[in-house]
């Protein structure tokens, strides 16, 4: 007789998957200085935001380029972890696979570089942007 595995639906499943993504976040933060420096920079920078923007939309650039980078640094760290996992010996591949992720976390720091630059940049009156 074929049984049905117990599948999680509606509230049940979003609990769930908060738990493994406080889980996933637990781990990461404990074994990763990277994931560690870049949510402590988004820490110190969000409250910033808040003082230097001059606009909703300003700070929304602002924070999302926080947290992308937070984002791109724990997808790059589960990378690495699923690059380990397979094996330790040395393949192109994987190093390729390793350094590509490293550079997506390179693009979301520049992107908050660029941001935040341009923002203050603009508030300060030294850019200017006349729309289309």
């Amino acid at each position: 007789m074929d049984q049905k595995k117990f599948t999680a639906t509606g509230f049940l499943r979003i609990f769930n998957a908060t738990g493994y993504s406080f889980k996933g976040i637990k781990r990461a933060w404990s074994t990763e200085a990277a994931v560690r420096q870049e949510f402590m920079l988004a820490l110190l920078l969000a409250p910033l935001a808040f003082f230097l923007a001059q606009s909703l939309g300003q700070l929304l650039a602002m924070l999302m380029s926080l947290f992308v980078v937070v984002i791109t640094e724990l997808l790059n760290t589960a990378i690495e972890y699923v690059v380990d996992r397979i094996g330790s010996e040395h393949h192109d591949l994987s190093g390729a696979a390793k350094d590509i992720a490293s550079a997506a976390v390179f693009f979301s720091l520049c992107q908050v570089v660029t941001v935040w630059g341009c923002v203050i940049a603009y508030n300060l009156g030294w850019l200017s942007f006349t729309g289309m």
